[in-house]
């Protein structure tokens, strides 16, 4: 079975989605702040208890149990230190694992079949959350093994992130922040 490895040093970004190549477009300022704020609590949270790591346009390559490994670049991703090891991140550029929990911003231009494509290639490698966040409608989703869950009302939580809560409306305040 081949792998899909893309170049890393090309602009944009590039992923590997329903057998063709997809572009990371840059986002708007919306997409901009709520990936910035998911990523912002979220880091927090991991420091805090010392339990992974959280970054933003991070590039996994991903395998479900019988396909081609392929590149993915979640808008923000957790990775536990049970799952990979601090020495061994620190090893590699783009881990050869899904995340724990990947969170992924929708972006205007954004096609559904790839969106549901993304949901499935990544809990069937082993990701245990997907938070799929719309700025536009200011909606949040978590979809798991359990199916799919609105968290649009609050608060934002999973079992694979014990501890973190969020509230969604600190993802969607776009009003021009005051002193």
């Amino acid at each position: 079975m081949q792998e899909i490895i893309l170049a890393d040093d090309v602009k944009p970004y590039l992923e590997w989605v329903n057998n063709r190549i997809l572009p990371k477009v840059s986002p708007d300022r919306r997409h901009a702040l709520a990936q910035r704020r998911f990523a912002a609590a979220l880091g927090n949270w991991a420091d805090d208890l010392r339990v992974g790591e959280v970054g933003t346009e991070w590039r996994f390559q991903v395998k479900p149990a019988g396909e081609i490994r392929r590149s993915l670049i979640p808008d923000v991703a957790y990775v536990s230190y049970r799952r990979i090891a601090l020495e061994e991140l620190d090893q590699t550029l783009a881990p050869a694992i899904s995340p724990d929990v990947v969170v992924e911003i929708r972006s205007p231009d954004d096609r559904q079949e790839d969106i549901d494509e993304k949901v499935r290639v990544y809990l069937a490698a082993g990701t245990s959350a997907v938070f799929l966040v719309d700025p536009r409608d200011r909606s949040v989703l978590v979809v798991d093994d359990a199916g799919e869950r609105d968290l649009s009302a609050g608060p934002i939580v999973h079992d694979a992130l014990p501890g973190f809560s969020l509230d969604p409306s600190r993802l969607f305040d776009f009003s021009k922040m005051r002193g």
